[in-house]
């Protein structure tokens, strides 16, 4: 249940009984990934001089308070110890956060990564609503949520 050549499920195409083949389906959910990252990156991090890896990290960082172990952090965006420890350096060179190592590695805002992720914040909610979230109805949001939670 594509439509031809773009790969891309027309919603209108599909029967209450009918479901999308799984590979539609895949590729449908990658492609609105990546045009609703490059949109919301677009409209946020590149503006703020801030990489998506470092906003990702900034934003996590925030959200906990400041600090996490480094694996911590790792398994909360899905990345490898190989992605974060690079990621990590290259921000730490750059006065972003800042790396302690002391019954593992903790990963910490500094007050430069602090500023950056809260004159970031606005904008980056207005981009995430602006690009995804106005699009979906409440029940669409809450199913969409609850889905996403189990994968």
């Amino acid at each position: 249940m594509s439509t031809a050549g773009s790969g891309a499920i027309d919603p209108d195409e599909l029967q209450d009984d009918t479901l999308p083949e799984p590979v539609d389906l895949w590729s449908a959910f990658k492609r609105a990934h990546e045009i609703v990252r490059a949109r919301v990156i677009a409209d946020t991090a590149e503006a703020a001089g801030l990489s998506e890896p470092d906003l990702t990290i900034l934003v996590n960082l925030d959200k906990a308070g400041g600090a996490l172990r480094q694996s911590e952090l790792a398994a909360s965006l899905g990345w490898d110890r190989t992605r974060i420890s690079h990621q990590v350096t290259r921000m730490g060179k750059r006065g972003l956060v800042t790396r302690e190592r002391a019954d593992g590695v903790t990963v910490t805002l500094t007050d430069a990564g602090r500023q950056a992720v809260t004159a970031v914040g606005p904008g980056l909610d207005a981009a995430v609503r602006r690009h995804f979230t106005d699009k979906l109805s409440a029940p669409e949001i809450e199913t969409l949520s609850s889905v996403l939670r189990r994968l």
